[in-house]
């Protein structure tokens, strides 16, 4: 009985020490989980939206050894009375507008600073836009109208299976994907749920079955169609995200601070909304898309390409806002007026006719309310009308 009871103790030891070890090892994965149940939480939300990298996994984009791009202090603007109403119903944490290429206004609020690095969300989209319009031009992809499987042979017998790159651009990619971020188990938030405990994107997207429509006949905003195009771009190349865009479009641009990126658990970039850097560096993407492509002495996006993502080319209703290559393009727009937009309530607004670029951060809980979006486009407008 004794010799029983001692092998029983040792049994027992012996199990406490895994479960101390198993706890040991996926600590990390439990706190990103956590995290992302809580991450639009109202007492948290605007602290984790400037420090997401500490909920999860993220990689550093590099900065050539050089100065950042000037980005001089101009007059200051005399903003529309109603803007501080709109910063306050909007949960805005940064404002920053230039007029001409210089800084006309510049605000932080609830407590963040001018050097937190924010997370895009879906502005980040059109950062990958940019980086396919440099591929094509350096012939490292032949042409949009390539069926996506081409590049990325691990979606053949996906629901991605016939589509073109152009297809997916404009979101008219017929993939069946639920984006309600209100519904825990929609498709983004499962995707998120990946993200957090260590699971791959491609994997995820290779999962994917299901379609609603064939390619390029009906317009849907689906997230995972940026990530498609992020295996296209890597399979064409041969290199990372965060490779390309350090030398392609960040290091050019001359940026102040490095940008992080937010990764999946082989260290893909988080490219449909995990681009994270400060709203001053953000207005800088706007300033070269307001000069067609050219910033800091390059041209380093081309200009035809900046013209054809942001022209509303994609299959949309014809009363809806329009959309390009993972650009918007408001209702009732001039010509030289879009945006990139990530949901609670992160934009880069252009308004090349004024001369005019906005670039604003929010934690706004309340940005699926009808409405939010055009009362958003019509501040920038009273905005960019004021500068």
């Amino acid at each position: 009985m004794r010799l029983v009871l001692k092998w029983a103790l040792r049994l027992v030891a012996l199990l406490v020490v895994v479960a101390v070890l198993a706890g040991i090892w996926k600590r990390e994965e439990l706190t990103r989980l956590m995290a992302v149940n809580s991450l639009f939480a109202p007492e948290k939300i605007v602290g984790n939206f400037s420090h997401m990298d500490k909920a999860f996994l993220s990689t550093e984009l590099s900065l050539p050894d050089a100065a950042p791009s000037p980005l001089p202090k101009g007059p200051d603007a005399t903003l529309p009375a109603q803007t501080q109403a709109w910063v306050e119903a909007r949960d805005v944490t940064a404002l920053v507008a230039l007029k001409n290429g210089q800084v006309v206004h510049e605000s932080y609020y609830n407590g963040t600073e001018a050097g937190d690095r924010r997370i895009s969300w879906s502005v980040a989209k059109s950062y990958l836009s940019a980086l396919m319009g440099v591929l094509l031009d350096d012939g490292s992809i032949s042409s949009i109208e390539d069926p996506v499987t081409k590049y990325a042979p691990a979606l053949i017998g996906t629901a991605y299976d016939g589509a073109t790159i152009r297809n997916v651009l404009n979101m008219s990619s017929g993939v069946t994907f639920n984006e309600d971020y209100l519904d825990k188990s929609s498709d983004i938030n499962r995707m998120g749920r990946v993200l957090a405990l260590g699971g791959t994107m491609d994997g995820f997207a290779a999962d994917l079955t299901e379609t609603f429509a064939e390619p390029g006949q009906t317009w849907q905003y689906v997230s995972i169609d940026t990530h498609v195009l992020s295996m296209v771009i890597r399979g064409a190349t041969g290199r990372s995200i965060p490779d390309l865009m350090s030398e392609k479009i960040i290091g050019p641009m001359g940026l102040e601070q490095a940008p992080y990126y937010l990764t999946d658990g082989v260290g893909v970039a988080f490219v449909l909304g995990g681009l994270n850097m400060t709203t001053r560096d953000y207005a800088r993407m706007g300033q070269m898309f307001l000069q067609r492509g050219r910033l800091n002495g390059q041209q380093i996006v081309p200009a035809d390409w900046v013209d054809a993502s942001t022209e509303a080319t994609a299959p949309t209703a014809p009363d809806a806002i329009g959309y390009g290559f993972q650009w918007w393009v408001p209702k009732g727009a001039d010509e030289g007026e879009f945006m990139a937009r990530g949901v609670y309530g992160q934009y880069i607004y252009i308004n090349r006719p004024l001369g005019v670029v906005i670039a604003t951060n929010a934690a706004d809980r309340k940005f699926r309310e009808a409405g939010v979006s055009e009362e958003n486009v019509a501040m920038f407008r009273a905005i960019a009308a004021a500068l």
